[in-house]
Protein backbone atom coordinates (compact mmCIF):
# COMPACT_ATOMS: atom_id res chain seq x y z
CA UNK A 1 0.00 0.00 0.00
CA UNK A 2 1.37 3.12 -1.20
CA UNK A 3 1.46 6.29 1.60
CA UNK A 4 0.06 9.25 -0.10
CA UNK A 5 0.63 12.80 1.90
CA UNK A 6 -2.99 12.97 3.24
CA UNK A 7 -3.09 9.56 4.59
CA UNK A 8 0.34 11.19 6.66
CA UNK A 9 -1.90 14.10 7.58
CA UNK A 10 -4.15 11.27 8.72
CA UNK A 11 -2.04 9.15 10.58
CA UNK A 12 -1.04 12.67 12.58
CA UNK A 13 -4.55 13.91 13.23
CA UNK A 14 -5.21 9.86 14.31
CA UNK A 15 -1.73 10.18 16.60
CA UNK A 16 -3.28 13.59 18.41
CA UNK A 17 -6.83 11.95 18.92
CA UNK A 18 -5.33 9.69 21.05
CA UNK A 19 -2.75 11.86 22.51
CA UNK A 20 -5.35 14.46 23.77
CA UNK A 21 -8.21 11.77 24.49
CA UNK A 22 -11.12 12.96 22.59
CA UNK A 23 -12.04 14.51 19.47
CA UNK A 24 -12.34 17.48 20.37
CA UNK A 25 -9.35 18.35 22.47
CA UNK A 26 -7.36 16.75 19.16
CA UNK A 27 -8.85 19.65 17.21
CA UNK A 28 -8.33 21.87 19.40
CA UNK A 29 -4.80 21.04 19.86
CA UNK A 30 -4.41 21.17 16.06
CA UNK A 31 -6.48 23.93 15.45
CA UNK A 32 -8.86 21.80 12.82
CA UNK A 33 -12.46 21.62 13.16
CA UNK A 34 -14.13 18.76 15.26
CA UNK A 35 -15.62 17.88 11.80
CA UNK A 36 -12.52 17.59 9.62
CA UNK A 37 -10.53 15.64 12.61
CA UNK A 38 -13.40 13.17 12.31
CA UNK A 39 -13.14 12.88 8.58
CA UNK A 40 -9.74 12.45 8.96
CA UNK A 41 -10.42 9.12 10.85
CA UNK A 42 -12.98 7.50 8.47
CA UNK A 43 -10.64 8.18 5.84
CA UNK A 44 -8.14 6.32 7.54
CA UNK A 45 -10.20 3.42 8.33
CA UNK A 46 -11.68 3.20 4.95
CA UNK A 47 -8.43 3.59 3.61
CA UNK A 48 -6.78 0.94 5.52
CA UNK A 49 -9.56 -1.55 5.83
CA UNK A 50 -9.41 -2.11 9.37
CA UNK A 51 -11.45 -0.66 12.61
CA UNK A 52 -9.21 1.73 14.32
CA UNK A 53 -11.52 2.52 17.17
CA UNK A 54 -14.53 1.57 19.37
CA UNK A 55 -16.42 4.95 19.38
CA UNK A 56 -19.11 5.22 22.41
CA UNK A 57 -20.89 9.04 23.18
CA UNK A 58 -18.89 9.21 26.30
CA UNK A 59 -15.63 7.57 25.04
CA UNK A 60 -13.05 5.66 22.49
CA UNK A 61 -10.94 3.33 23.20
CA UNK A 62 -8.38 1.41 20.72
CA UNK A 63 -8.76 -1.71 18.77
CA UNK A 64 -6.06 -4.68 18.79
CA UNK A 65 -5.33 -2.86 15.55
CA UNK A 66 -5.87 0.63 16.65
CA UNK A 67 -2.77 0.24 19.26
CA UNK A 68 -0.45 -1.36 17.19
CA UNK A 69 -1.62 1.83 14.04
CA UNK A 70 -1.18 4.16 16.56
CA UNK A 71 2.87 2.97 18.36
CA UNK A 72 3.41 3.39 14.63
CA UNK A 73 1.94 6.76 14.17
CA UNK A 74 3.31 8.06 17.37
CA UNK A 75 7.01 7.50 16.15
CA UNK A 76 6.27 9.23 12.60
CA UNK A 77 5.06 12.48 15.14
CA UNK A 78 8.00 11.83 17.66
CA UNK A 79 10.26 12.00 14.79
CA UNK A 80 8.69 14.76 13.00
CA UNK A 81 9.04 16.92 16.76
CA UNK A 82 12.48 16.02 16.64
CA UNK A 83 13.53 17.05 13.40
CA UNK A 84 11.74 20.79 14.53
CA UNK A 85 13.50 20.73 17.83
CA UNK A 86 17.25 19.91 16.22
CA UNK A 87 16.84 23.09 13.19
CA UNK A 88 15.51 25.15 16.36
CA UNK A 89 18.50 24.39 18.27
CA UNK A 90 20.48 25.44 15.15
CA UNK A 91 19.29 29.09 15.34
CA UNK A 92 21.11 31.87 16.90
CA UNK A 93 18.38 33.42 18.15
CA UNK A 94 15.43 31.27 19.14
CA UNK A 95 11.96 32.08 18.14
CA UNK A 96 8.58 30.27 18.91
CA UNK A 97 6.12 29.95 21.62
CA UNK A 98 6.65 29.31 25.02
CA UNK A 99 3.34 28.06 26.56
CA UNK A 100 2.96 28.12 30.38
CA UNK A 101 1.23 27.50 33.43
CA UNK A 102 1.70 29.04 36.83
CA UNK A 103 0.30 29.33 40.16
CA UNK A 104 -1.30 32.69 40.63
CA UNK A 105 0.40 33.91 43.97
CA UNK A 106 3.97 33.05 43.68
CA UNK A 107 3.56 33.68 39.63
CA UNK A 108 2.63 37.34 40.30
CA UNK A 109 5.22 37.77 42.87
CA UNK A 110 8.41 35.56 41.23
CA UNK A 111 7.72 34.20 38.02
CA UNK A 112 6.40 36.87 35.61
CA UNK A 113 9.25 39.17 36.76
CA UNK A 114 11.45 36.99 35.88
CA UNK A 115 9.71 36.31 32.28
CA UNK A 116 9.48 40.32 31.92
CA UNK A 117 13.38 40.36 32.15
CA UNK A 118 13.78 36.85 29.75
CA UNK A 119 11.30 38.59 27.15
CA UNK A 120 13.80 41.69 26.98
CA UNK A 121 16.74 39.18 26.23
CA UNK A 122 14.67 37.00 24.18
CA UNK A 123 12.29 39.37 21.82
CA UNK A 124 11.66 36.35 19.09
CA UNK A 125 9.78 34.09 21.70
CA UNK A 126 6.67 34.49 22.06
CA UNK A 127 5.24 33.73 25.77
CA UNK A 128 1.62 32.76 26.90
CA UNK A 129 1.42 32.81 30.37
CA UNK A 130 -1.50 31.12 32.15
CA UNK A 131 -1.84 31.88 35.76
CA UNK A 132 -3.84 29.45 38.00
CA UNK A 133 -3.48 27.61 41.02
CA UNK A 134 -5.09 24.55 39.23
CA UNK A 135 -2.89 21.55 38.89
CA UNK A 136 -3.15 21.25 34.80
CA UNK A 137 -2.59 18.12 33.22
CA UNK A 138 0.24 19.82 31.14
CA UNK A 139 0.17 17.02 28.10
CA UNK A 140 -3.33 17.55 27.31
CA UNK A 141 -3.50 20.89 27.66
CA UNK A 142 -0.59 21.96 25.10
CA UNK A 143 1.87 23.29 28.09
CA UNK A 144 5.36 23.38 27.45
CA UNK A 145 6.43 24.31 30.94
CA UNK A 146 4.43 23.81 34.63
CA UNK A 147 5.71 25.57 37.41
CA UNK A 148 4.76 23.72 40.67
CA UNK A 149 5.47 23.90 44.48
CA UNK A 150 5.43 20.49 44.56
CA UNK A 151 7.46 16.79 44.16
CA UNK A 152 6.98 15.58 40.86
CA UNK A 153 4.02 12.54 41.18
CA UNK A 154 3.86 11.61 37.30
CA UNK A 155 6.31 9.69 36.22
CA UNK A 156 5.88 10.48 32.57
CA UNK A 157 6.94 13.99 33.20
CA UNK A 158 10.31 15.72 33.99
CA UNK A 159 11.38 18.21 36.30
CA UNK A 160 14.01 20.27 37.20
CA UNK A 161 14.06 22.36 40.61
CA UNK A 162 14.08 26.26 40.91
CA UNK A 163 13.84 27.22 43.88
CA UNK A 164 12.19 26.68 47.28
CA UNK A 165 9.24 28.19 49.32
CA UNK A 166 9.48 29.07 53.07
CA UNK A 167 5.87 29.46 54.57
CA UNK A 168 5.17 30.03 58.20
CA UNK A 169 1.84 29.96 60.38
CA UNK A 170 -0.50 32.96 60.61
CA UNK A 171 -3.60 34.06 62.14
CA UNK A 172 -5.32 37.70 61.90
CA UNK A 173 -4.59 40.33 65.53
CA UNK A 174 -8.61 40.07 65.92
CA UNK A 175 -8.71 36.07 65.61
CA UNK A 176 -6.00 35.68 68.03
CA UNK A 177 -7.71 38.37 70.25
CA UNK A 178 -11.19 35.68 70.23
CA UNK A 179 -9.48 32.24 70.06
CA UNK A 180 -6.17 33.14 71.83
CA UNK A 181 -2.99 32.33 70.84
CA UNK A 182 -1.52 28.70 70.70
CA UNK A 183 1.73 27.77 72.28
CA UNK A 184 2.26 24.49 71.02
CA UNK A 185 1.18 22.17 68.22
CA UNK A 186 -1.29 20.32 70.23
CA UNK A 187 -3.13 23.85 70.94
CA UNK A 188 -3.37 24.19 67.06
CA UNK A 189 -6.34 21.13 66.82
CA UNK A 190 -9.07 23.36 68.81
CA UNK A 191 -8.12 26.32 66.73
CA UNK A 192 -10.32 26.87 62.94
CA UNK A 193 -8.04 26.57 60.08
CA UNK A 194 -8.63 28.50 56.41
CA UNK A 195 -7.17 25.46 54.27
CA UNK A 196 -5.60 25.36 51.37
CA UNK A 197 -7.13 22.44 49.10
CA UNK A 198 -4.34 21.94 47.16
CA UNK A 199 -1.71 21.36 50.11
CA UNK A 200 -3.55 18.83 51.92
CA UNK A 201 -5.24 18.53 55.20
CA UNK A 202 -2.52 18.58 57.60
CA UNK A 203 0.92 19.94 58.21
CA UNK A 204 3.76 19.29 59.82
CA UNK A 205 5.48 21.25 62.33
CA UNK A 206 9.54 20.69 63.65
CA UNK A 207 11.27 22.03 66.69
CA UNK A 208 15.10 20.38 67.01
CA UNK A 209 14.70 16.78 65.93
CA UNK A 210 11.16 16.41 66.56
CA UNK A 211 8.31 16.66 64.78
CA UNK A 212 4.31 17.31 65.06
CA UNK A 213 1.39 16.26 63.01
CA UNK A 214 -1.54 18.47 63.01
CA UNK A 215 -5.03 17.28 61.24
CA UNK A 216 -6.71 21.01 60.16
CA UNK A 217 -9.98 21.33 60.27
CA UNK A 218 -12.01 24.68 59.39
CA UNK A 219 -15.26 26.39 57.84
CA UNK A 220 -13.02 27.76 54.79
CA UNK A 221 -11.08 26.21 52.24
CA UNK A 222 -9.69 27.14 48.67
CA UNK A 223 -7.82 26.44 45.78
CA UNK A 224 -6.55 30.08 45.57
CA UNK A 225 -3.23 30.93 47.52
CA UNK A 226 -4.87 34.56 47.48
CA UNK A 227 -7.98 34.48 48.45
CA UNK A 228 -6.33 31.76 51.40
CA UNK A 229 -4.52 35.13 52.94
CA UNK A 230 -7.74 37.35 52.34
CA UNK A 231 -9.77 34.67 54.65
CA UNK A 232 -6.75 34.62 57.04
CA UNK A 233 -6.44 38.22 57.40
CA UNK A 234 -10.20 38.53 57.95
CA UNK A 235 -9.82 36.48 60.47
CA UNK A 236 -11.53 33.31 59.89
CA UNK A 237 -8.76 31.36 61.11
CA UNK A 238 -4.67 30.26 61.06
CA UNK A 239 -3.25 29.19 57.58
CA UNK A 240 0.21 28.30 56.11
CA UNK A 241 1.28 31.40 53.53
CA UNK A 242 4.63 31.71 52.02
CA UNK A 243 6.83 34.30 53.61
CA UNK A 244 6.62 36.25 50.30
CA UNK A 245 3.32 36.81 51.03
CA UNK A 246 2.91 37.51 54.84
CA UNK A 247 5.80 40.02 54.99
CA UNK A 248 3.90 43.20 54.16
CA UNK A 249 0.88 42.16 55.71
CA UNK A 250 2.78 41.55 58.60
CA UNK A 251 4.00 45.24 58.32
CA UNK A 252 0.52 46.41 58.16
CA UNK A 253 -0.16 44.75 61.30
CA UNK A 254 -3.00 42.78 59.72
CA UNK A 255 -1.31 38.99 60.11
CA UNK A 256 0.66 37.75 63.33
CA UNK A 257 3.05 34.91 63.22
CA UNK A 258 2.09 31.97 65.14
CA UNK A 259 4.14 29.23 67.15
CA UNK A 260 7.35 31.42 65.65
CA UNK A 261 9.75 28.79 67.47
CA UNK A 262 8.38 26.25 65.25
CA UNK A 263 9.23 25.22 61.81
CA UNK A 264 7.33 23.78 58.45
CA UNK A 265 9.46 22.11 55.53
CA UNK A 266 10.27 24.46 52.90
CA UNK A 267 8.70 23.68 49.56
CA UNK A 268 10.44 23.14 46.97
CA UNK A 269 9.34 25.15 43.44
CA UNK A 270 9.75 23.04 40.25
CA UNK A 271 9.66 23.55 36.50
CA UNK A 272 8.06 20.62 35.15
CA UNK A 273 8.12 19.67 31.31
CA UNK A 274 7.13 17.02 29.43
CA UNK A 275 9.72 14.09 28.64
CA UNK A 276 11.93 15.58 25.80
CA UNK A 277 10.87 19.07 26.35
CA UNK A 278 14.06 20.40 27.51
CA UNK A 279 15.67 19.58 24.64
CA UNK A 280 14.05 22.27 22.60
CA UNK A 281 16.48 25.18 22.64
CA UNK A 282 13.63 27.94 23.84
CA UNK A 283 12.46 25.92 26.59
CA UNK A 284 16.36 24.85 27.75
CA UNK A 285 16.95 28.96 27.88
CA UNK A 286 14.25 29.87 29.98
CA UNK A 287 14.50 26.82 32.56
CA UNK A 288 18.30 28.00 32.71
CA UNK A 289 17.45 31.68 33.00
CA UNK A 290 14.33 31.18 35.66
CA UNK A 291 17.45 28.86 37.62
CA UNK A 292 19.79 31.61 37.10
CA UNK A 293 17.08 34.35 38.59
CA UNK A 294 16.26 32.69 41.58
CA UNK A 295 20.26 31.98 42.26
CA UNK A 296 20.93 35.58 41.87
CA UNK A 297 17.94 36.63 43.87
CA UNK A 298 18.11 34.43 46.70
CA UNK A 299 15.39 36.61 48.24
CA UNK A 300 12.70 35.98 45.51
CA UNK A 301 11.30 33.33 46.98
CA UNK A 302 12.19 32.71 50.58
Amino acid sequence: MELSFEQLKSMVVFAQVIEQGNFSAAAKHLKLSRGVVSYHLKKLETQLGIKLLNRSTRSITLTEAGEQYYQRCKVIVDAALTANQQIENLKENPTGLIKISCPMSVGLYAIVPALNAFAKHYPNIQLEVNLSDEVVNIIKEGFDIAIRGAELTDSGLQATKLSSLTTNLYASPDYLAKYGHPNTPAQLASHQWVIYQLAGQSITLKKGKRSYTVKLTGNISTNNAAARTAFVEGGHGIGRIPLYDAQPKLKQRSLVQVLTDYQLNDIDVYAVFPPGGAETKKLRLLIDYLKDHFKKNKLALI
